[in-house]
């Protein structure tokens, strides 16, 4: 592809580009996409997709090819990419090192040699900046031409809608989020002295276990995602059951129990692939492998795998949190339990996984470890798994 590029081979590429990044709504996925799209096209060695971040006035990347960090930013004005976002024009360098504007220090770091580079910006229809590409090193050494930076600039007009979509689906994903994590609140606050760190902790856990399983990432990101939602048939039971700090009686664990009930009966027949998550879990987490559990005494793999993993989850958390009825565990006479249940509460499968999982998870409660601390260890246990 050297030299001009005719129309309809240009064309040919961008209807290829659009099919390839059309569908995909998850906007790290896609600015992967895109990176290693442009890239091939432009017959680059390695491509960035910057985003700007208006809060910052930043550019972001989670996409550097040949770079380990998970993210880069920019500030807006500065390197390359800066400069093309705070201008709005295309920057092409035929010879980077004799270019004032480059900077080595990466080069220095990284040990790559950067040669050439074109950067365009990212525009929507509206003339608003998105972000910025960056290609560097042309094959065969050769600068990028004119017929680059065109083919560049058609590349970005496409890529521009697919990443607003991406980000209105992120932004829209976080609300229904933040929604279901609400909702969650105001069942388990009824009996919960610290809801919020224990709806964190189930979700986290069972995520771990999930990534452990070998399950793929946007999978296990369901079952966090849904787990919260647990126990939300909670809102239907009285605090005389609820609250009472001794022994249920016969009658009134079997009433304590319809709370799996109540819960499906409020997420049945959702149409948000979430919450149809939520409902097996909520239906079915006190289901044991052995059938001995409730409400329908479900055995093996007929309990959905989303329920037997929140339902390790779910015990580990509660034997190692306080409650008005018993005092906290230690991690390791909790850790015992689970593994002591192997084939009876729970399926030997997610006990294995958990185990394997269990160094991760008694960090949580060792390190009291912060939000974005737990993300990052299940971000590591995933590069494992996957």
């Amino acid at each position: 592809m050297p030299g001009k590029i005719d129309a309809e081979t240009k064309l040919q590429l961008l209807v290829q580009f659009g099919s390839v990044i059309a569908n995909e709504p998850r906007l790290d996925i896609l600015l992967g996409l895109i990176a290693d799209k442009v890239r091939e096209v432009l017959l680059g060695d390695r491509c960035t997709v910057f985003v700007i971040d208006k809060e910052t006035d930043e550019l972001w990347s989670t996409v550097a090819q040949g770079l380990e960090h998970n993210e880069i930013r920019v500030p807006i004005g500065k390197g390359i990419a800066g400069i093309v976002a705070k201008t709005g024009q295309t920057i092409n360098i035929p010879d980077a090192y004799a270019d004032s504007r480059f900077t080595i220090d990466i080069d220095k770091v990284t040990g790559y040699h950067t040669k050439t580079i074109l950067a365009v910006p990212l525009k929507n229809n509206k003339g608003e900046l998105l972000g910025v590409f960056q290609v560097l090193n042309k094959q065969g050494g050769a600068p990028f031409d004119e017929s680059d930076e065109g083919l560049m600039q058609l590349l970005s007009s496409v890529a521009s809608n697919a990443i607003e979509n991406a980000k209105l689906y992120e932004s829209v994903r976080r609300s229904q989020l933040e929604t279901i994590y609400r909702l969650a609140i105001t069942a388990e606050y009824r009996d919960q002295q610290d809801t919020a760190r224990h709806l964190r902790n189930i979700s986290v856990i069972a995520y771990l276990i999930a990534l452990a399983m070998g399950l793929k990432s946007e999978a296990a990101e369901d079952i966090k995602n849904a787990a919260p939602l647990h126990d939300i048939g909670k809102v239907g039971l009285c605090d005389a059951i609820l609250l009472k700090p001794g022994k249920l009686t016969p009658e009134e664990y079997e009433e304590m129990k319809k709370h799996t009930v109540y819960g499906a009966k409020i997420l049945a027949n959702a149409e948000s692939q979430l919450l149809q998550i939520a409902y097996k879990v909520t239906a079915s987490h006190h289901e044991k492998f052995d059938g001995s559990g409730y409400p329908e005494k479900l055995k093996g793999d007929a309990i959905p795998i989303e329920a037997r993993i929140v339902s390790v989850a779910d015990v580990f958390d509660a034997l190692c949190m306080p409650r008005v009825y018993k005092a906290a565990w230690g991690t390791a006479k909790a850790y015992d339990y689970i593994i002591a249940e192997s084939g009876k509460s729970f399926d030997p499968v997610v006990v294995e996984a958990f185990k394997k999982a269990f160094p991760y998870i008694k960090e949580i409660y060792d390190a009291c470890l912060a939000p974005e601390a737990l993300e990052r260890m299940a971000f590591e246990l995933g590069k494992e798994n996957q």
